[in-house]
């Protein structure tokens, strides 16, 4: 081997290692202010989010989470955003919030417990549009997942809920000795907030969230557009966004058409307006001409990932596209599952194909920075590699920049940044290494 490949081989296997140790994430030491450097963002448009945080290592949207996450070296960190019965942002992943805080333990808040048709299904649980933030602040974060994440479940009940703007000032006070750190906030259920939902004393929502986004942004002096992405998986969103209400604010943000399952999902915003006869031309503007057959009843996702719409949305609103990892590599399902880290539970499922769905290219083509999600590192979220290798999230990830990905989304930030950093490594000129 030679010298060069051999400085190489250790600097993965010491990447590798930092990134896999549960230990070392779990106590990381004091934050320290950093220098730029040749690994910068800013120096190569790579970037890794810290989704939800570092949802990994502790219980999502929580500011620890995010803490934690900017800590690893995380450039983005993304609240996804809902509404209390008073109109502020606050960060959860969804609007129900029975699996993600301790609400049930409340008797004062038992009453208010019921079921809402969320974008088309029933969902029963306790609604943040139905509390207050001062009322939501008595409640403590619990860890959504904690069959798959059991060292999570130890932090439950110490932490709040944060508002949006907390977020924010956490990235601003974070953003020192070099490092500038972005927000990417999603808008959840904006159809649901603005026109459909209803509190439970039946009263409309009426709750526009990118006016509400744009105001916290512009009202925390957070407007610089290389710090900020904001993302939906809904249209109609984005586009409002984009020709009224950032206009009106008198800032200009750029926007990520996130897509939900190519094939089985379609936007719920387009469900909602076909089924009360809404103008589409008026809303959607020119993508019911670019969208093969129209938009209709039948449209997916995958209907709106074609290099016609991809190249309109470049055009009239997005500055980028935010697949799932599922949709841009399509896997196969597994029978039965196995057991690729030998912890006697068979949890792997998938195998990749090898096929990586043209989107890809067709959307950086037309200008489109991609950010797909979400790199886990958890044996159920991971797959086979088409030669029938059990793959690891570093691996994934290495793949993902490998084909042109300017960042994902992840729930280990560590793992992405030591993910980018093997990345850069393998193309820098031996001469430099």
């Amino acid at each position: 081997m030679t010298p060069h490949c051999t400085k190489l081989a250790r600097l993965f296997g010491a990447l590798l290692l930092s990134a896999v140790s549960a230990a070392a994430c779990a106590e990381m030491p004091a934050v320290t202010d950093r220098t730029p450097d040749r690994h910068a963002p800013d120096r190569h448009g790579l970037i890794v989010i810290g989704h939800r945080g570092a949802s990994g290592y502790r219980p999502e949207h929580t500011l620890e989470s995010y803490r934690l996450a900017i800590r690893m070296g995380a450039d983005f960190i993304e609240p996804d955003l809902v509404a209390t019965r008073d109109g502020v942002l606050v960060a959860r992943h969804e609007n129900e919030i029975s699996g993600t805080t301790d609400v049930a333990a409340h008797p004062e808040f038992a009453d208010r417990r019921t079921t809402k048709t969320l974008d088309g299904a029933a969902v029963t649980g306790w609604f943040t549009e139905d509390f207050t933030l001062a009322e939501l602040k008595t409640l403590r974060a619990k860890e959504r997942i904690p069959a798959i994440r059991p060292a999570n479940a130890r932090f439950d009940g110490m932490y709040q809920i944060p508002t949006f703007a907390e977020v924010v000032r956490l990235a601003q006070r974070e953003s020192r000795g070099g490092r500038r750190i972005g927000i990417y906030p999603e808008t959840k259920h904006p159809t649901y907030f603005a026109r459909e939902g209803r509190r439970l004393d039946g009263t409309p929502i009426a709750i526009s969230l990118g006016a509400k986004l744009i105001e916290t942004l512009v009202a925390e002096g957070f407007t610089d557009p290389r710090r900020v992405y904001i993302q939906s998986f809904e249209f109609e969103n984005l586009i409002e966004l984009k020709t009224r209400i950032m206009p009106r604010a008198g800032v200009d943000l750029p926007l990520v058409q996130l897509y939900d399952d190519f094939q089985s999902r379609r936007p719920y915003d387009l469900a909602y307006n076909l089924a009360h006869g809404a103008d589409l031309g008026a809303i959607y503007g020119g993508l019911a001409q670019q969208a093969e057959g129209g938009l209709g009843a039948n449209t997916r996702y995958g209907d709106l990932a074609s290099e016609p719409v991809l190249r309109w949305m470049k055009a009239n609103y997005a500055s980028g596209v935010g697949p799932s990892k599922s949709s841009l590599l399509p896997r196969l399902a597994l029978d039965p599952k196995l057991d690729a880290d030998g912890d006697g539970k068979a949890e792997l499922g998938t195998r990749n194909t090898g096929v990586v769905h043209p989107m890809l290219a067709w959307a950086l083509k037309a200008g489109l920075v991609v950010h797909p999600y979400t790199v886990r590192a958890e044996e159920p979220f991971l797959s086979l590699s088409p030669n029938g290798i059990p793959q690891t999230a570093l691996a994934e990830a290495v793949q993902l920049y490998g084909l042109g990905v300017q960042g994902f989304f992840t729930d280990q930030p560590d793992i992405g940044v030591a993910a980018r950093e093997i990345f850069l490594d393998l193309h820098r000129p031996l001469r430099e290494r």
